[in-house]
């Protein structure tokens, strides 16, 4: 259900508050916010129903993890009809190492992030699924070699 939803001040500074750390409970946000851990509480449960809060998550260390390669690929398909993009999105969707896909306007069609173990298992990945999908005509890649900014929020007031 989507609720009109004014965002105020306070209503910033606790998006920003839950941008850097999604776990805060109710009373270490009013504390940062200056108001009270029921107005939070309310005004959270606000934010959240009218969608502007889609959710949470935890940010993991992919290198932690073994994921030591991060590759942007650059994809242009065959041809396009309803059919033909339905069928790359599903393809998309079942590639669990594709972390974000965008269709995007320039010379390419789609923008893949992809995370990965190593040169090896993306060698493989280009190779043995994304080439060969019938769709795909073109794949152009960058290795990501240093991270200079990663910030998936939003710049807030």
């Amino acid at each position: 259900m989507t609720h009109e939803i004014r965002i105020d001040d306070f209503d910033c500074a606790i998006l920003a508050a839950l941008q850097k750390d999604g776990a805060m409970t109710n009373a270490a946000l009013a504390e940062r916010v200056n108001l009270s851990a029921s107005q939070i509480s309310r005004r959270r449960s606000a934010l959240e129903e009218a969608g502007v809060i889609e959710g949470y998550s935890a940010r993991l260390g992919a290198a932690k993890l073994g994921y030591g390669l991060r590759a942007v690929i650059r994809v242009n398909l065959r041809s396009h009809g309803p059919g033909k993009d339905e069928d790359f999105a599903r393809f998309v969707a079942s590639h669990p190492q594709i972390r974000s896909a965008f269709s995007v306007s320039g010379d390419a069609d789609y923008i893949l992030d992809v995370r990965m173990t190593d040169l090896d298992a993306f060698a493989d990945f280009v190779h043995s699924a994304l080439l060969p999908h019938p769709q795909v005509s073109q794949v152009r890649s960058e290795i990501v070699l240093k991270t200079l900014k990663d910030d998936r929020g939003l710049p807030l007031g």
